[in-house]
Formats: C-alpha cells, structure tokens, sequence
C-alpha cells in the first residue's frame, strides 16, 4: 500500500499535472551523472545543521556553573568550545557552498543543452507561434532558476531540517514539558504556509509570463532599432514598455504581498510560543524543575529552531517559483514535434525525375486554406518560377518540399517517394534555399561559408566565392575569410550578404535549389551581380524560383502563376505574354511602371560600385 502510494506520488496526475514528487524524481535523474558530489553534498548538511544544537547545549553547563558561583577557571572552556564548534561549522559551510555552487552549474548547463537539442528539434510553426522572449524564458532562464533556487532551497532546507532535529534533541533533552509547548507551536507557524501556497503559484506563473513580454520586448527593439528610429518610434515603445513594466511591478507586488502577510504572521504565532515559554519556563525555574542553566539552553535552542522557520514566506515563494521553472523545463523537454521522422524512413540517395505536387491542400490556420488542390510539375534539372500576388502561396510551397510543415492532404513526391517517408535530414541534404533575407550568423565569413560544407577545402571555399562574384571583395579585408561579419551580417551589405548566402549554397552543392525572392530587397546594381550569382548555383538543378519583378524569369524553362492558392496559368514566358491572362497583366502593369533590366555579364564583378555589368533598357 505505502509502495503504491510513493509510486502515484512519483507520476504525473491523470490530468498532466506534475506532482512536486514527480518533478524531484526528474531532477535526480540529472544528479546522477555526479552521485559522489551529490552525496556528499547532502552529507554535509548534516554536521552543519547538528552543530546548531551543540551551540545551543554547550550553553547549559557555562550558565549553571556561574549561577552556582563557582570560578570561571572552571568554565572557561566554554567560549571556546563555541568558537571551535562556529569555526568548524563555518569550514562545513563554505565546503557545501562549493559542492551546491558546482552542482548547481553542471546541471543547468545539462538542463540547457537538453532543451537547446528539442529547441532544435521545434517545427517551424512552433517558431512562428513564439516570441522570442518567451524562448529566453523557457529554454535559458528556467534552467537558471533550478539553479538558483531549487538547489540552494534544498542546501537550507536539509542543514534547516538537520538543526532543527538538533535543536528538537536539545529541548526534549533539557525539558519535556517546554518542549510540548515549542513543538506544538511550531506546527501552528508552519499552518499560514500550507493556505499561501495556491496563491503563491498562481502569482508565480502570472510573473513568469509577464518577465517573458519584458524580454520579448527587448528582443524585439533590439532587432528593430532601425524601424524604431526611422519612424520616431522611441516615445512610443517606451510608453508600451512602462506598460510591460507596470504589469510585471503589479505581479511582484502581489507576490510581495502574499510573501508580506505570511512572514509577520508566523512571528506573530512564534511570539506567542515565545512568551508561553518563558513564562512556563520561569515557573519551572523557581519550582526547581530546571535549571538555570538548562533553561537558557531552552531558550537559545528554541529561538535557534524558530528563526528559519518565520523566515518561511521568501522559502515558499522561491521554492514555487523553482518548481514552476522545473515544470514547464520537463514539459518542453516531453513534448514531441509534431513534424518527425517515421519510424522506417528511407534515405533520400538522389534524384532522378524530379518533384510532384498532388492534391495538395495545405492551410497554416484553420480557418482560411492557403493552397487548394495544387497539382504541380518540378522536372529534375528544370527551373521552374513561381509568381502572382502576396499570399497566392508562392512561399508556402517553397517552405512545405523542405517539409518545414506538414501539407493537410494530397502528396509531395520526389520521384516516386512521398517526402514523409524519407528521413527529414537527408531530404534537407538535398535542398539548397537562398531567400530574401538570408539569415547569417554571428561568427566569421568562414564559418558561415562551412556551413554549406563543413568539409570544404580553402580551394573549394575560394571557388565559392569566385561563383558568388565575392572574392574580390573578401580579398580587399585585412582578415579576409577571418572577418568577423556581426549579427545576422550586419557589417555586410545587403548585396554581400545575399552574395554570401549563395556562396554558402553552392558549397552545399544540392540538386534542388529554392530562390524565394532573392533579389526583391536589393537595387538595380546588386541585383545585377547577386542574379549573376545566381545562375552559377542554377547550373544543373532542379530550381523553385519565387520573384516580384517578372523581368528576372523570363528564361524559365516554365512559369506557374498562382491566385488565391489555386494555379490559374501555366507557360513559357512568350506563352504566357500571348495567352493575354493573368500574368500578362501583370508583367504590363510592372512594365508600365518602371524599365525592366536586362543584365548580361562580360566580366566578372566583385562590388556594385566597380560593376562592369551593362544594362539595356
């Protein structure tokens, strides 16, 4: 029976709920890689809390002795049996902040890269859906909190649970009687926490949400500065952001107050004892039932046990907050993504046909389709243009053959193969994407080259660079591959960046390669080179080319458009221009507004600036 119970203990309720229990057990799993610090950890506690009553029984014999008026050659060694037992319990101390301070990192650096894994692992949706500040808060900051909080809590609550077993010896020892009275009080100061509980974990939570909003916005501000500039905008945000501000101060306010009533009202109770005692205790003085001495014991003991206790309040709010932080840690780290390899999926090997669209039928919400029974031809070695209005679902399709969603119904196929039987890294493996903005990460040219190829050689790396048309320019920098190019490429152009994540996709050397809009956010003359660029990566590929301005796929080998998520046209581009529809419309309404470019290359260019490109009109 008391088996089953700890068992149902150690599980998560019916409903999901995790019992603290069960969250325990989870976090020993992560002690167990370290069981010899662990313990002894835990060990120390032990002398560090018994030491407390020592002090308090060493008391006893010094104050009989003077009440007795005998010398004080006689117990003299008293002050130094206290100082000694004070030393050895402050080395105890140190030793066990130490052994909790190294533990304490090792597992929330554990508890990181165990979510920085499953982060990885998230669907696109799950990014879609998640602001930024929210992942800070669950993936790097609760860690942070199992270790701030829950280890140290554990620390003071053994060595708490030790003195107080300690001092609890001390004062059965000493007198029975008093003791009945101390203990029974202690169980009446311990009776608010038990009420407080509920309300405190509902106000953690609440702040919890309100400090990921503040980080969010942080986040956000930081990776909009120009917006927020460009548009004046700095009055503004920090009005919204006092408004964060206020919501995440009205929350620790609560929490303060519920911590803020507690704490005064198991003094309150403590004070009583306090006084029941004494005066219990001075009765028992007179009458000869104690002594002195063993009464002065009582007491130092007694207010020794009381202290941590009607401390209590910050304990409890901290040790929610904790629990919380370990809650959602092991429910983030428990979910699975709902786009996942199946159990037998084939590797991808290659291509030999090409890629097919059957059916497909595919919506990110509910409530409003965004590709209605899309049947689509992508022959191997083919570039095939995608186009029509925003949101006809041109990026959609680009983003479901990579599987970075799951399509409703229908089957993308690659040759024969349904793309959800082939395993998501080797699927990917053959995939090169170049976008409108290629995220670049923080690091040098070099590495952000590597990681099209992490094998690359300094030849093939060079080579790369030369097809991108950015040699020249990474060989005018001091540092040359080394240079550090910042956040998302910020010390690079628009042009350079676009250039590099292009060198980056032809060193991965993938046989379907994905331009969605890749020259849309750029001018005339880094268009020229960056399209220039773009056909040494289209070189014998099956190509998904996405663009705005119709004048840069004009040589597809065929033009799909698309409206409202169905195909409306299909054709060369002279088939499309004669057929008079849709995309004919369009390309004389983009024509009527501006000069189209026409871009032939003699030369091979390195910076806009030094362009030998000549452009017809």
């Amino acid at each position: 029976m008391v088996k089953q119970f700890i068992e149902t203990l150690m599980k998560p309720k019916a409903d999901g709920t995790q019992t603290t229990a069960y969250l325990y057990k989870r976090l020993l799993l992560y002690f167990k890689p370290y069981w010899f610090r662990a313990i002894l950890a835990v060990l120390l506690t032990i002398p560090i809390g018994a030491l407390d009553g020592a002090i308090a029984l060493s008391l006893k014999p010094y104050v009989d002795a003077m009440q007795l008026q005998k010398t004080v050659a006689s117990v003299s060694y008293v002050p130094f049996v206290i100082v000694g037992f004070t030393f050895l319990q402050g080395l105890l101390n140190y030793t066990s902040i130490y052994m909790n301070g190294w533990l304490g990192y090792r597992i929330m650096c554990d508890l990181q890269h165990d979510l920085f894994k499953k982060l990885q692992t998230r669907d696109v949706r799950f990014f879609d859906n998640t602001t930024s500040g929210t992942i800070i808060q669950a993936y790097f900051q609760d860690p942070q909190a199992i270790n701030t909080n829950i280890l140290n809590n554990t620390k003071s609550m053994l060595t708490r649970l030790f003195s107080s077993l300690g001092l609890m010896g001390v004062l059965i020892a000493t007198s029975w009687k008093l003791s009945i009275i101390a203990i029974s009080v202690l169980l009446l100061v311990l009776f608010p926490s038990t009420q407080i509980r509920k309300v405190i974990k509902r106000i953690a939570r609440a702040t919890t949400t309100a400090t990921g909003n503040v980080l969010s916005f942080y986040t956000e501000t930081a990776g909009g500065i120009r917006v927020v500039y460009g548009y004046n905008l700095c009055e503004f945000r920090e009005k919204k952001f006092k408004e964060y501000q206020k919501n995440l101060f009205h929350m620790a306010i609560k929490g303060t107050q519920a911590q803020g009533w507690l704490t005064p009202s198991m003094h309150i109770i403590a004070s009583v004892g306090i006084a029941l005692i004494i005066w219990q205790g001075s009765v028992m003085v007179v009458n000869k039932e104690i002594t002195t001495g063993g009464f002065v014991s009582f007491i130092a003991a007694m207010l020794m046990l009381y202290n941590p206790i009607k401390n209590l309040g910050s304990s409890i709010l901290t040790a929610q907050m904790s629990m919380l932080a370990a809650g959602r840690i092991f429910t983030l780290l428990d979910q699975m993504p709902t786009i996942q390899d199946k159990p037998d999926a084939k590797e991808l090997q290659g291509i030999s046909e090409g890629i097919k669209f059957e059916n497909v039928r595919f919506a990110y919400s509910s409530d409003k389709p965004v590709l209605r029974d899309i049947t689509l031809n992508f022959p191997k070695g083919k570039t095939i243009a995608l186009v029509g209005a925003s949101g006809s679902g041109k990026t959609t399709i680009a983003n479901l053959i990579p599987r970075f969603y799951d399509i409703w119904s229908g089957a993308i196929r690659i040759d024969d193969t349904d793309i959800r039987d082939l395993t998501m890294e080797s699927l990917r493996k053959h995939i090169a994407i170049v976008a409108q903005d290629n995220f670049l990460f923080d690091g040098t040219i070099r590495e952000n080259l590597l990681m099209g190829n992490p094998a690359a050689t300094e030849a093939q790396l060079y080579d790369a660079l030369e097809k991108a048309y950015l040699r020249e320019f990474v060989d005018t920098l001091p540092k040359g591959l080394e240079t550090q190019i910042g956040e998302r490429g910020a010390k690079m152009s628009g042009g350079q960046r676009q250039r590099l994540a292009i060198a980056r996709a032809i060193l991965k050397d993938a046989p379907i390669v994905i331009l969605d809009e890749a020259t849309s956010a750029l001018d005339s003359k880094s268009e020229a080179i960056v399209q220039k660029a773009m056909e040494a990566l289209m070189v014998e590929r099956t190509v998904l080319v996405i663009a705005h301005r119709l004048s840069t796929i004009r040589n597809a080998d065929s033009i799909i458009v698309l409206d409202d998520g169905l195909v409306v046209e299909q054709g060369s581009h002279e088939e499309l221009i004669g057929a008079g529809g849709y995309y004919a419309t369009l390309y004389q309404t983009q024509f009527r507004q501006g000069p189209q470019l026409e871009i032939t290359h003699p030369h091979p260019i390195s910076e806009p600036d030094k362009s030998q490109a000549t452009v017809a009109v």
